[in-house]
């Protein structure tokens, strides 16, 4: 019988949080069923090894490697050393966008790739630590200090070699300048994680913009793949799983206070992300014992 525990997530964790930067270093619980969050994911291998189980695919981290992968598509470490350390943070899509990265490759992490390098020095773990020390010291001008700090560092693995899963070769840069996503795509981000438990549509978020609603979708959609409904609907089913996980209400409450209309229109978002219902997902999520803390601590 297994008796590892496994990961639940807290009231104020990544699921519930997509406006917030929350780094960690921490050695894993494993997790029992996918789940995805609005941010983007950085990892960062201190010791062991980790496995993931992506959208279609397989990811093992080894020691020293840096990886970064879109955390709106279902997503499960499954499998790990039993000396596994690693560190990383949650990028909300206001700083990923801030990111210099080439734009073929930012388009495939946005559609489910995952990019990994080796190019990683003795400088990373204790770059990590800090910054996870920043990040947590209530300290704004420290927390800044972390973002800038990771975001160029990230920045970084452009200049070395580095793959993207599914695999189809190493990538090589060809140089350049890029732009930062345009400030629309920023602005129209923050009002829907200000707002995605209302009842929003195109035109509440292109007032919010200063834009005209077609040329908001438009420019959403060539920045993340995503139309602004497809996005409205990971921030609530992103909440939503974390009421599943940790809360004792209906299922019918849970869709009601993350934004869904219906208990129908919940039910088929979460089943196209999860592949199961909002019953099953919550039925196979507490069929094993859990972690005392969060993964992310």
């Amino acid at each position: 019988m297994d008796t590892r525990l496994f990961y639940e997530p807290r009231t104020n964790g990544v699921e519930r949080a997509p406006t917030e930067l929350q780094m960690f270093h921490t050695s894993p619980p494993l997790m029992r069923a996918n789940h995805w969050h609005a941010q983007v994911e950085v990892n960062y291998v201190v010791r062991g090894w980790a496995h993931y189980q992506m959208a279609g695919y397989e990811a093992r981290f080894e020691a020293g490697e840096f990886a970064l992968f879109w955390g709106g598509r279902p997503h499960r470490l499954d499998d790990a050393s039993e000396d596994l350390i690693y560190a990383g943070g949650h990028l909300p899509l206001v700083h990923f966008f801030r990111l210099r990265l080439p734009s073929e490759v930012q388009a495939r992490l946005m559609q489910g790739a995952t990019l990994v390098s080796s190019a990683t020095d003795a400088a990373d773990p204790v770059n990590f630590e800090r910054w996870v020390s920043y990040a947590r010291s209530g300290d704004p001008m420290k927390a800044s200090v972390a973002v800038d700090e990771l975001l160029l560092r990230i920045e970084r693995l452009r200049f070395s070699p580095y793959r993207l899963l599914p695999e189809t070769g190493t990538v090589a840069d060809n140089g350049g300048l890029d732009q930062h996503t345009p400030p629309i795509v920023v602005r129209i981000c923050d009002f829907i994680a200000d707002h995605f438990r209302e009842e929003i549509d195109s035109v509440d978020i292109a007032v919010a913009a200063d834009v005209h609603p077609k040329y908001a979708m438009t420019v959403f959609k060539k920045c993340t793949g995503m139309t602004l409904n497809d996005y409205i609907n990971l921030m609530r089913l992103s909440y939503a799983q974390a009421l599943l996980m940790g809360d004792e209400a209906s299922v019918l409450a849970v869709a009601m206070d993350s934004g869904f209309g219906s208990l129908s229109a919940f039910n088929k978002s979460f089943r196209k992300l999860s592949g199961m219902t909002p019953s099953d997902f919550r039925r196979e999520v507490r069929s094993r014992p859990v972690a005392a803390g969060s993964r992310y601590n």
